[in-house]
């Protein structure tokens, strides 16, 4: 009998595009589930934080970190802060370009993610917050 189960997990950030690793709280909450075969849906609410999969590795993290501010500079004008006057045009611009979910099929109530592939939240934000990342569960 198929199921969906609706969960959240909560991250602390210090924003400016921190990579937070999530792949175990996911994991956790799928193995929790009682469901064995299925997809996780992860959704981020919010329009300054996204996800995605990365090697979460240093130099992966230093080079994703560099490549947004090459693609879309934090010191550049953005009508966003211009209407706002928050200073996080970039976050919202970036957010969208990453997109805030990710859909991960699970086996046996493992997630069929490859060896050195992880899944993080990234806060693009300029201040830290407090997020929290909802989980759909799907399958029998």
């Amino acid at each position: 009998m198929a199921m969906v189960i609706s969960t959240r997990i909560n991250v602390q950030t210090g924003g400016d595009c921190e990579l937070v690793d999530i792949t175990h709280e996911v994991a956790r909450e799928i193995e929790e589930s009682g469901i064995v075969d299925g997809t996780v849906t992860v959704f981020v609410p919010g329009s300054t934080g996204g996800l995605t999969t990365i090697e979460y590795e240093r130099g992966v993290i230093g080079d994703f970190q560099s490549m947004w501010q090459r693609t879309v500079p934090r010191d550049i004008p953005y009508r966003h802060d211009a209407a706002w006057g928050d200073g996080n045009g970039h976050s919202h611009v970036r957010a969208s370009l990453l997109g805030p979910s990710l859909v991960i099929p699970f086996v046996d109530r493992r997630m069929t993610l490859g060896t050195w592939q992880q899944i993080v939240f990234v806060d693009f934000d300029n201040r830290p917050r407090s997020r929290k990342i909802v989980l759909q569960i799907m399958g029998e």
